[in-house]
């Protein structure tokens, strides 16, 4: 298995902490990733659709042997064993994985977009993703996580550390 994937996760509905836990646990029972880095818990103010509850999110390092396609269909399955549900475009979800990088590969297809397409625009995305790799050098861009971080505006989406016993 190889590093250098990292994913972003995140769960406004039910035990929001437990939902991240269970995800990442699935990821490693399915014996197709392995978990090497998680960041600290995020509490962090919905973006788009306002009228909802804050989110729990974070972002975690995975080694895996699975080819970009194949690990966005086991994030997907992940999903939908947890009873993930698409309604309303950043609407409300019991769990969301997202792959930010994998690797330093660069993938535009109608499916998938590696790097994510707005991860240097999300303050709930960048902080956590600090946290375990701020020397990640985004691969279009050729800027580190921690340079895109710096360069978020100041007024974007509240974030803050979650204050509760949140071990992952």
């Amino acid at each position: 298995m190889s590093g250098g994937v990292f994913i972003g996760f995140g769960s406004n509905l039910g035990d929001r902490v437990l939902n991240c836990r269970e995800a990442l646990g699935y990821l490693e029972k399915s014996g197709q990733a392995k978990i090497i880095n998680v960041s600290s818990l995020y509490l962090t103010e919905p973006v788009g659709f306002k009228d909802q509850d804050w989110f729990i999110n974070g972002a975690a390092e995975i080694s895996t042997t699975l080819s970009p396609f194949d690990f966005l269909k086991l994030l997907l399955k992940t999903e939908h064993r947890m009873g993930r549900e698409r309604t309303i475009k950043w609407g409300p979800r019991i769990i969301d994985l997202d792959i930010l990088f994998f690797g330093d590969e660069v993938i535009v297809s109608d499916n998938l977009v590696i790097p994510h397409v707005r991860l240097q625009d999300r303050r709930f995305v960048l902080e956590p993703l600090v946290e375990i790799a701020p020397d990640k050098v985004h691969p279009v861009l050729g800027k580190t996580v921690l340079e895109l971080f710096k360069n978020l505006p100041s007024d974007g989406e509240k974030v803050e550390k979650y204050p509760g016993d949140a071990e992952l």
